[in-house]
């Protein structure tokens, strides 16, 4: 191919006739568009935060004074507050997302429509390189009139070939560009979702305190003294309770054999509460809980006392099968005697885990759930006087689900409520199996 003086720059200039057009004014405008109202809904989040953390506060400070019907339901409407103010504080995390993935899918059509451009001119440049190639050198001395033109001739095409190769490269550079874009696209589609699935747990805490709320008021009827007699009631039906537990004792004599036992190991189960976690009630009657008032005198607790405000997600210790719900207030003469609405696991590792005292449950019967999955949210239902998760740990091989009364053949109010029943040596102690996680103590 024979190259006439001019000839190079001239082909440059084509090829730049050729790159489609893109509006850098545009694509700019719409990202400082997008740019200012994703600063507008990060100033939205750090306020809900500053909000969520001022009703915690509150919470807290709460927890401290007398119960009494205005504090109970003082508790109550904080947390309403604090569960309304998480889920704007979700929603407007998922709209600061979506703005971000549409920022980010701005700026990849931007990438898009400079790679079809660099397509576009490296077509050309491939043709034309192809076209020089086909000629022998030998050929092109022939024809052309000069030596300068010749060596004119050369230079051009050695340029083209440095164009080519620069081409290429800053092709591949914007593929990669673009694919490292996508990632960063589908890592933030993956957060949504994580955002939506919080938002939809938020919205059952909601759900599940103004229930509570609603309940409370409807049994006291806005009135202290019945709220007072309510929690009298509850500490006379918590020592029936009690009495049929010393009963079950006496009565049932089943030993578990050592290898019926999973091994206590740190770890193989996680907190059913998320965040810090404060104990009120330890396990048993060992040197360490015995030193806690809370703890039952001489009769030893059968699992954790985790507390928590009414409408906390309650969440799976470790995978495995819902193999029981229920809710012993239902039954006849034990109202505020028992476990209340309690949920209870069946693991592959030979433990059932207990989750009781809830103020809704939100899993059933035979459900398989995954360890963390929400099963239900924390409350005051049966004999609990203040907010808590009661959080008990049995041996699997051992424990039933039946009437109380079919084990301990008393007639305590509690006889026909149905709950998990193992015999004593069935109780294991959370703290073996759980994280070693730093925890307060009330």
């Amino acid at each position: 191919m024979k190259y006439k003086t001019g000839s190079f720059v001239a082909f440059v200039a084509m090829l730049a006739l050729l790159t489609p057009y893109v509006s850098e004014a545009d694509a700019t405008s719409t990202q400082a568009d997008l740019q200012a109202q994703i600063d507008q809904q990060n100033s939205q989040i750090a306020q809900l935060n500053s909000e969520i953390a001022q009703y915690q506060t509150q919470l807290d400070a709460t927890d401290e004074k007398k119960q009494t019907l205005q504090n109970t339901l003082n508790q109550i409407s904080l947390s309403l507050k604090k569960t309304s103010s998480s889920i704007n504080l979700s929603q407007a995390q998922i709209s600061a997302t979506e703005l971000q993935i549409q920022q980010l899918a701005a700026a990849i059509t931007v990438k898009q429509a400079s790679i079809q451009s660099d397509e576009a001119a490296l077509g050309e440049s491939i043709r034309s390189l192809a076209q020089a190639q086909s000629q022998p050198l030998i050929s092109q001395l022939l024809s052309d009139e000069n030596i300068s033109v010749i060596w004119t001739d050369i230079d051009n095409e050695v340029a083209l070939r440095d164009a080519f190769h620069s081409q290429l490269n800053a092709l591949v550079a914007a593929q990669q560009q673009l694919a490292s874009s996508k990632a960063t696209q589908e890592t933030k589609q993956q957060q949504l979702v994580a955002h939506q699935q919080a938002l939809k747990v938020q919205q059952g805490s909601l759900t599940a305190t103004k229930l509570a709320q609603s309940d409370l008021l409807s049994q006291t009827k806005a009135q202290e003294a019945n709220y007072q007699a309510i929690i009298a009631q509850k500490k006379a039906q918590e020592a029936s309770f009690e009495q049929a537990l010393i009963n079950l004792k006496a009565a049932d004599n089943q030993q578990v054999t050592f290898g019926e036992i999973t091994p206590a190991s740190p770890g193989i189960l996680q907190w059913p509460i998320a965040g810090n976690i404060t104990i009120s009630q330890f396990f048993g009657n060992t040197q360490f809980a015995d030193a806690h008032q809370a703890l039952y005198s001489g009769h030893g607790h059968d699992g954790l006392d985790i507390t928590a405000h009414i409408g906390t997600p309650v969440h799976a210790a470790l995978s495995g099968t819902i193999i029981g719900t229920g809710n012993t207030d239902a039954t006849p003469g034990c109202k505020g005697g028992s476990f209340g609405k309690w949920v209870m696991i069946q693991h592959d590792d030979g433990l059932n885990t207990m989750y009781a005292h809830l103020s809704q449950i939100s899993v059933n019967q035979g459900q398989s759930v995954a360890t963390g999955d929400v099963i239900g949210y924390s409350g005051e239902t049966g004999y609990a006087t203040g907010p808590h998760l009661h959080f008990g740990v049995y041996v699997s091989a051992v424990t039933q689900i039946v009437p109380l009364g079919q084990i301990t053949k008393g007639n305590s109010p509690c006889s026909k409520a149905i709950m998990p029943v193992p015999p004593v040596s069935g109780y294991l102690n959370p703290l073996n199996y759980l994280p070693a996680t730093a925890y307060k103590t009330l």
